[in-house]
């Protein structure tokens, strides 16, 4: 499938297939997209110093290094867990500006590594900042009750339904913890319908820059 890196609204890069006119983070701003969906609405809002995550689609690594900048500047501990069936190339990786619109080149080591580091391990990105990166499908997952938070990032229903099934959001309530949350760009009502099934409490807020609503999932 072809894939191209395009700029997003907001200056930052994403990747594009153009074939299922899909991307990995929001035309309408890959960097204010990840802060308003995964960032202020999950991660800000965990009132824990040591925070374990599960990203659902690793892809780009934009999730992972905001909030490593993030946890940085809050002096909070993060155990991140990156699952990623397919993985970005290198030269795709390369093409990413990220580091240089977060005004973080000073951390761009921190984002290569993140990128250069063994799959299926766990590494020591900084001191406070496990990362592991699984290759795997999300229908593999088996966690249980290992998560504080969850970013839920897959590519959109539209392409693959199979990823927003009551199926996958049983195996996500019961990777998370008791009180932990979800959060996802997605708003469709059969998403939010799935979670409520398996038995999320979901609320849907304001959606970041394009999108009119997203939806946060808490297990109760």
């Amino acid at each position: 499938m072809k894939r191209e890196i395009i700029i997003t609204s907001d200056g930052s890069t994403t990747i594009q297939l153009p074939d299922w006119n899909e991307q990995y983070h929001s035309k309408h701003g890959a960097i204010q997209e990840a802060y308003h969906v995964f960032l202020n609405t999950g991660f800000f809002k965990i009132d824990l110093q040591e925070i374990t995550i599960l990203e659902i689609g690793f892809g780009t690594g934009l999730n992972a290094f905001i909030t490593f900048l993030e946890a940085k500047k809050l002096q909070k501990k993060v155990n991140y867990v990156g699952v990623e069936a397919y993985p970005v190339s290198v030269e795709e990786i390369q093409g990413l500006n990220y580091v240089s619109e977060l005004k973080a080149l000073e951390f761009q080591s921190i984002f290569d590594e993140m990128h250069r580091i063994s799959w299926e391990k766990e590494h020591s990105v900084s001191k406070d900042y496990q990362l592991l990166k699984r290759k795997q499908f999300f229908q593999d997952i088996q966690d249980t009750a290992a998560f504080d938070l969850i970013y839920f990032d897959a590519f959109g229903a539209q392409n693959q339904p199979e990823l927003w099934t009551e199926e996958i959001f049983l195996k996500m309530y019961k990777a998370i913890k008791k009180q932990g949350v979800l959060v996802t760009y997605s708003a469709k009502g059969s998403v939010r319908r799935a979670m409520q099934a398996v038995g999320f409490r979901v609320e849907r807020l304001p959606g970041p820059p394009g999108k009119r609503e997203m939806l946060r999932a808490t297990k109760i």
